[in-house]
């Protein structure tokens, strides 16, 4: 009688073992499809999976690459899932480190958000997403470095907007199908602020820079209206971040046939400033020689 019920307790343990690792493995698999802010929220039970919505001020970033298509003509496709692949998945590790939600991908655009499910308030949640998009545009540099060497003669070049408003938040779509997104006039103004940037560069709408103006250098760009924004749009293109003490710290971004220049001197160590500068003093006598040629 015992051993039968040793054998039967050891029986529905190994069950219980095996359908707990199918959940876990189940439960990583759809972890990769939800933003990990709100897979937790959903699991721990902080947000029921209803059709439900809230209005919150959020921080919202889009990107988009530049000549996307003309891209697409010059490469093949399986250079062109490989690359985007990669670029996706730096951008996540970046947009994660600094709290952002991921919202989609859109084709070659990524739309994401702070402010929700967890939010810092209004000011922190902007100064992360602007610090999020500089180390994008960091981390894109190296990406094309990268790419170039292994043949891509004219690899990505991204625009990026930002713009904090409200916006409805939450789970849109139907009971059997549902997205968990944010809709209103302000998520379209960060992708028109996007579409107004230079390659390489970021653009914020007033309601954003005010929130950041302590720590970047800004210029105002000229006013633009959009349908369904009733008031008139100021933005500015981010020209440098200060560091800690204060301290102007000019990005340059710039890409050529024969450059492709991304300068930052708050990242660069005191022990190799003296490398960089040697580098950049032999890429002028170079170009000095090519111009008196």
């Amino acid at each position: 009688m015992q051993r039968r019920q040793a054998a039967t307790i050891s029986g529905m343990t190994a069950e219980l073992e095996a359908k707990n690792d199918f959940l876990d493995s189940l439960s990583t698999k759809i972890s990769r499809y939800l933003s990990p802010q709100i897979y937790r929220s959903i699991f721990s039970g902080q947000k029921d999976v209803t059709i439900h919505t809230e209005r919150k001020k959020l921080t919202i970033f889009f990107s988009d690459i530049q000549n996307f298509t003309g891209i697409t003509e010059r490469l093949q496709p399986e250079q062109i899932t490989r690359l985007l692949n990669d670029y996706f998945t730096e951008m996540s590790k970046v947009a994660l480190a600094h709290g952002g939600t991921i919202d989609k991908f859109i084709g070659d655009a990524m739309l994401v958000f702070f402010g929700d499910p967890e939010t810092r308030g209004d000011a922190e949640d902007a100064k992360a997403c602007l610090r999020m998009a500089i180390e994008m545009q960091h981390r894109i540099a190296g990406l094309n470095a990268a790419w170039r060497q292994t043949g891509i003669e004219d690899p990505f070049r991204v625009r990026m907007g930002i713009n904090t408003g409200f916006c409805n938040v939450g789970n849109f779509g139907s009971n059997d199908r549902m997205d968990y997104t944010i809709i209103g006039a302000e998520a379209n103004l960060a992708a028109r602020l996007q579409s107004i940037a230079e390659p390489g560069h970021i653009v914020v709408s007033y309601e954003t820079y005010a929130l950041v103006r302590d720590i970047v250098v800004a210029q105002q760009l000229n006013p633009i209206a959009m349908k369904g924004i009733s008031r008139e749009v100021n933005p500015y293109a981010i020209r440098s971040v200060l560091d800690s003490t204060g301290k102007s710290v000019e990005v340059f971004s710039e890409h050529l046939a024969g450059l492709d220049f991304y300068f930052n001197a708050g990242m660069i160590d005191s022990t190799d400033a003296k490398h960089v500068r040697n580098v950049l003093e032999d890429a002028l006598k170079a170009l000095s020689k090519q111009e008196d040629a």
